[in-house]
């Protein structure tokens, strides 16, 4: 055989092998950014929209022309024909709920002409699908990977490596899932006159209806290790289009280069609901003129005008069963907003009100013993209210209800001992919770100089048990309140027998007790409110009358707010404000303004009195801005809905309790 012919065999022979075996590259073995390819120019088509979503931005595809994103496969399969055998597909993507049995396609590669689909990752209802045809044996292979968790409406990376039978996924850097398949992917598989289509399968249908941010193929390895570990793998880049990474506007221009669009919808009306689904989300208060965002819990605010209060309107007149000397506001989740009146006679009881279609409707009645007051606490997720009974028969009971959860109403729980019991608080420390009760006085003997008693949950027995006792003089109320990493407990102090004029004490938590912190002159104290200004804790008392062996009782006096000194460690006198036998105060705060109100309940004469409205003004202190005419007002409680802020206050001469709208501007 001649030189020549031998030549010319080898050639033959060489030529068969390169299209038998595929023994060189179908590329250069670098990352091929398939979605810079599909987008014509420097930016994408009109009908793309560019959408931020939780800082980072990607391509919305759905209504486009397949035919827009797509490019023929001979663009990158430059030196043959086939696709390669081993390789690793990347994408980042943001894919909504998917319905059952919905399929999309994130890229495919179809036969032009005959609609034959080669190649194609599709995604479905939490599953991640890699389809193929297999040349020589017909059908279609298919590798699906199952609980990925893909379509939550949040951003993934996610890296698919191929190599003979087998198939790993790794989503976000974690760990990878592997699947081995009966046949491997074909190591021919001829891509001649077929087209690459981005986020379609080339029809009108299977359509990709999330954002694509990064689609890159990368021949012949595992693009894991070039991606991971990341600071942020949700959104890792291997080969993202330079048109997501620049700015959407250029300095000197006054339109964006291409098409833009926030992803956050800006929400107007009532107050939407704020979870992970609504994650971005902007809402506009137009009354409250203010934007707000969703973090995925509540409603943070971006821009809003400071509310002022202008002045109050009557909202609701309450009428309930009885005298009321005290309301508990509270709110119960996926139930709403409540409140607990407690009420003088035994008969009707006391009342439990919903706030329903913007009032409060009577929800449940309880039966109470001449009741002075409620509180509302939690306890691992279970809710509870306790009443403070007055009512001095034998024994003297005061009961915890809880929530049933199947029932929704309350039902009574447990019952502790008291004497004439006044108040209760509820409060944890170092995830230890307690109730204190205000022993008024003792039946028997109407001695006003006993126990109040502070007790603890047993996390065991699933009951309140006797903690510790303090000496208490005609206990009234109960404050908790922390400071920094102390925890104190103050007590209003009424009568001792003789006179309202002795003092009220302040106790602080040392080596897992209370002990005394300093003793507080007050005259008939019958209520104590805490409250922080610019870093400043205050301590307000209600001095309600000023009585003695000695002259007539005396009503108009002065009630007082103290501030903690922190040099001297102790409460000092801030201001004095003139009173009327004052029962309660109650701090709130309006925009960036504080304020106080004071219930006015006597002045020796009459019980129609104005109860007054102060806002703090600096070194001037508090300063009175309203004057509401109330009658008997016993308690004030501030309350927030989504018809606006509200004062609530209840009458102990009177059934009717009257509710107040705060007027903003």
């Amino acid at each position: 055989m001649s030189a020549c012919h031998l030549l010319l065999l080898t050639c033959l022979l060489l030529a068969a092998t390169i299209r038998g075996h595929n023994w060189r590259p179908c590329t250069d073995l670098l990352p091929l950014d398939l979605l810079t390819r599909a987008l014509p120019g420097q930016a994408p088509p009109t009908q793309v929209q560019m959408v931020q979503s939780r800082g980072s931005r990607g391509l919305r595809l759905a209504g486009v022309e397949a035919t827009s994103l797509s490019f023929p496969t001979s663009q990158i399969f430059t030196n043959c024909d086939y696709f390669p055998s081993e390789f690793s597909l990347v994408a980042t993507v943001k894919i909504p709920t998917l319905r059952q049995k919905t399929n999309e396609y994130i890229f495919s590669v179809v036969k032009e002409g005959s609609d034959s689909l080669l190649l194609g990752l599709r995604v479905s209802k939490n599953r991640l699908h890699l389809l193929n045809t297999t040349p020589g044996v017909g059908g279609r292979s298919r590798q699906s990977f199952k609980d990925v968790g893909l379509d939550d409406n949040r951003w993934h990376t996610v890296v698919l490596a191929v190599s003979g039978p087998y198939a790993t996924l790794t989503v976000d850097c974690g760990l990878p899932l592997e699947l081995n398949q009966a046949r491997s992917f074909p190591s021919a598989l001829s891509t001649r006159g077929s087209r690459f289509f981005v986020g379609s399968r080339g029809r009108l249908r299977g359509h990709f209806s999330g954002l694509l941010r990064q689609l890159v193929l990368l021949p012949g390895s595992d693009a894991t290790p070039r991606l991971c570990p990341s600071s942020d793998p949700a959104v890792a880049e291997l080969a993202v289009p330079a048109v997501l990474k620049s700015i959407p506007l250029q300095p000197d221009q006054q339109e964006p280069v291409y098409p833009y669009e926030a992803e956050a919808r800006v929400r107007l009306g009532t107050r939407p609901p704020c979870s992970s689904v609504e994650h971005g989300q902007l809402w506009f208060n137009a009354r409250g003129r203010g934007l707000f965002i969703c973090d995925g819990r509540t409603w943070k605010s971006l821009l809003q005008s400071p509310e002022r209060l202008d002045y109050l309107e009557d909202y609701q007149d309450l009428y309930t069963r009885s005298e009321t000397f005290d309301v508990e506001v509270f709110s119960i989740p996926a139930e709403g907003l409540f409140m607990a009146t407690a009420n003088r006679d035994s008969r009707p009881g006391s009342g439990i009100y919903r706030w329903t279609d913007g009032s409060f409707q009577l929800y449940q009645n309880i039966s109470t013993q001449e009741a002075r007051a409620w509180k509302h606490f939690t306890i691992d997720d279970q809710i509870f209210l306790v009443v403070a009974n007055l009512r001095e028969v034998e024994p003297e009971l005061s009961v915890i209800y809880r929530w049933n959860w199947r029932r929704r109403r309350f039902v009574r729980f447990q019952t502790l001992e008291t004497h004439a019991a006044q108040d209760w608080e509820a409060f944890s420390i170092h995830n230890h919770s307690f109730l204190v009760v205000a022993n008024h006085r003792r039946a028997r003997d109407s001695n006003h100089n006993i126990h109040s008693v502070i007790y603890r949950w047993n996390h065991d027995t699933q009951l309140f048990e006797v903690n510790q006792t303090l000496s208490t003089s005609g206990a009234y109320d109960w404050e908790f309140f922390s400071v920094g990493p102390y925890h104190f407990l103050v007590v209003a102090n009424t009568f001792d027998g003789r006179t309202t004029s002795i003092s009220s004490t302040v106790y602080v938590w040392l080596d897992g007790c209370f002990q005394v912190f300093q003793n507080i002159p007050t005259v008939g104290a019958t209520d104590w409110e805490t409250f922080q200004i610019d870093g400043r804790f205050f301590l307000a008392v209600a001095n309600s009358q000023k009585v003695s062996d000695h002259g007539p009782s005396l009503y108009s006096i002065n009630s007082t707010v103290y501030e903690l000194n922190m040099l001297t460690q102790t409460f000092i006198r801030f201001q004095d404000i003139l009173t009327h036998s004052a029962v309660d105060w109650e701090f709130f705060t309006v925009g960036d303004e504080k304020f106080l109100v004071v219930a006015n309940s006597h002045d020796g004469n009459s019980y129609s009195l104005n109860s007054v409205i102060y806002r703090y003004q600096g070194y001037e202190g508090f300063v009175p801005v309203h004057s509401l005419p109330t009658f008997g007002c016993r308690d004030w409680e501030h309350f927030k809905t989504e018809q606006g802020q509200f004062l609530l206050y209840s009458s102990a001469t009177s059934r009717l309790s009257k509710v107040f709208r705060l007027k903003t501007y």
